[in-house]
């Protein structure tokens, strides 16, 4: 567990939502939000958040939605119960089950409309960070195809799978996908114009027979360059990140 004096107290979309987080370790920022704005879940549809961390993307999620049935696996106790706290004083119903990926306890072992996964970024061979909740949190333990073969025995038919995960990371995820996931549509999120895409969004259908879409790139900051310590937000990243609008609707 987390001491109180080891705690950030953070807000999250101009303070809708305020999420506890450690000082030190694993901390969420943009892309919990953004994979929440990915989601095109309505009232009274379930939702499991492989991997939910503190909750960010799952209480962003019930921000923007309301009525939602929902779930999350985390594999470290003090996130698992940083999320339930999150959950409650947010006034949001979340449940959150301790268990790791590879053997998903029975609890979780049934249908969901959707889940939704910010599986960690770096390679197993990279230098581990000193804080080991944090090296967990960032570092593939379990291969990305092993959370997209998880998340598609989860999914009820025509559910839907939304990931947000490093660019270079897309093709381990899509070796992952099984003939049973279709309509696959990737956003690549670039920080800035004529910049390469830093992360992607990658959204499947359980029994979707939509073509492969590759989308425009979502550009977050205005310019050429970061030029001083003022807020950047282009106008539709602004609208995802402070605002908690549907992404999907955003981009058309």
């Amino acid at each position: 567990m987390f001491a109180p004096e080891d705690l950030t107290d953070d807000k999250f979309l101009c303070g809708k939502l305020q999420l506890l987080q450690p000082r030190k370790g694993y901390r969420a920022a943009t892309d919990p939000v953004l994979l929440a704005a990915a989601v095109p879940a309505r009232s009274g549809q379930s939702v499991l958040d492989l991997g939910c961390g503190a909750g960010a993307a799952a209480l962003c999620l019930a921000t923007r939605v309301s009525g939602l049935a929902l779930a999350g696996l985390e594999v470290q106790p003090a996130y698992a119960a940083l999320a339930r706290m999150n959950a409650a004083r947010n006034g949001v119903a979340l449940e959150v089950v301790e268990g790791d990926l590879s053997h998903i306890p029975n609890v979780l072992r049934r249908g969901f409309d959707h889940v939704i996964a910010n599986p960690p970024y770096y390679a197993p061979d990279g230098t581990p960070s000193p804080l080991h909740s944090r090296d967990t949190a960032l570092r593939v333990g379990v291969p990305l195809s092993v959370w997209v073969q998880v998340a598609t025995r989860r999914l009820n038919p025509q559910g839907w799978l939304t990931m947000i995960l490093s660019a270079d990371r897309l093709p381990d995820v899509m070796a992952g996908f099984s003939p049973q996931m279709g309509s696959v549509a990737v956003l690549p999120l670039a920080a800035r114009q004529n910049r390469a895409a830093g992360r992607v969004i990658v959204q499947a259908r359980k029994g979707g027979r939509a073509p492969f879409r590759l989308l425009a790139p979502l550009i977050l900051h205005r310019g050429d360059a970061h030029d001083g310590d003022r807020e950047s937000y282009t106008p539709i990243a602004n609208a995802v990140l402070r605002d908690g609008s549907d992404l999907l609707a955003q981009i058309g």
